[in-house]
């Protein structure tokens, strides 16, 4: 009898075994990644979760994620909104949308406390980063809207970091900055006058009735067609970990600074401003297809010249 048990239960090791599918994920230092962490964490070493096995990638750039999706080096990554459209287009379908990881993460900063509405900004400047990215247009969309030109009623002077951002704030008494999370963070935290004076993701939502997207998670066509339970697997740990990191932000700020995501005192000030979440099915569809509709009327090329098609968006097996 005994030998039955041993012998039954090394089995059903083995089919377990056997069932296991190892997920190679990548994704961007950043909020993109921080949602993961408890995933992350969980299967380290090789730990089975949920019946997959994993091995993430953590990259600093968008474009060194890039390569490892279109060449298939990694199933699954987390990237900016836009570019997933671009990727779709360049490989010809070749990748699927699956989730959005993290909503808007954009703040108008000032040192002082002159600003309560948009109007506010009226004759001002604001230092950022990102033009030519979903910075630019979303900042754009929420001037147009509340009727500021750019160049005429308010000024933007673009930086290509956002440290240097952070700098022309501190030096301007009149300085206004659009900051992205955890740099708001960081940046308030050091300075003790910096404060956020308006959240751009309410001010998108306001005027559009939908959400602003920062990142969202793809994966390879391949790999859905091939591993169908093993990415929904991935998507219910996925969701899981995304909890954990919002109801527990101090736990998730120590392991996002333990996978060097960005410093834990950074995290935990940033965790609650980040708006991370996995959106799936036909929510993802909608909120995403509308984002890229308003990207694509400012500027084409940044979505990739034409709006994806159906094929784009993972509604579920």
């Amino acid at each position: 009898m005994k030998r039955f048990l041993f012998c039954t239960a090394v089995l059903l090791a083995a089919l377990s075994m056997l069932g296991a599918a190892d997920v190679s994920v990548a994704a961007l230092r950043g909020p993109t990644s921080i949602g993961m962490v408890k995933l992350m964490e969980d299967s380290a070493g090789g730990a089975e979760v949920n019946g997959n096995t994993y091995t993430f990638q953590l990259e600093g750039a968008a474009d060194a994620v890039v390569p490892l999706i279109v060449r298939g080096d990694v199933d699954i990554a987390a990237i900016p909104g836009n570019l997933a459209s671009v990727l779709y287009g360049r490989t010809d379908g070749a990748i699927e949308v699956i989730g959005i990881n993290t909503l808007g993460v954009l703040y108008i900063v000032e040192n002082g406390e002159s600003i309560t509405s948009v109007d506010d900004l009226r004759g001002r400047t604001i230092y950022s980063a990102g033009k030519g990215a979903t910075p630019e247009y979303a900042l754009q969309y929420v001037l147009s809207s509340s009727g500021l030109e750019v160049g005429k009623d308010v000024f933007i002077e673009w930086k290509s970091e956002h440290a240097e951002c952070v700098a022309a704030l501190k030096a301007d008494p009149d300085g206004v900055a659009m900051l992205p999370q955890p740099f708001a963070a960081t940046a308030m935290m050091a300075d003790p006058l910096i404060r956020i004076a308006l959240d751009l993701n309410d001010l998108w939502e306001a005027e559009t009735g939908t959400v602003l997207i920062t990142g969202v998670t793809v994966a390879r066509k391949e790999f859905i067609e091939s591993e169908p339970e093993a990415l929904e697997a991935f998507l219910e740990s996925y969701g899981e970990s995304v909890n954990f990191v919002n109801s527990n932000v101090h736990d998730a700020a120590v392991l996002v600074g333990k996978f060097g995501i960005v410093p834990e005192k950074a995290a935990e000030a940033a965790i609650p401003y980040c708006s991370i979440v996995l959106i799936t099915g036909e929510e993802m569809k909608d909120a995403l297809s509308f984002y890229l509709g308003i990207l694509a009327a400012q500027n084409p090329a940044s979505i990739g010249g034409t709006l994806p098609d159906d094929a784009f968006y993972y509604l579920g097996k």
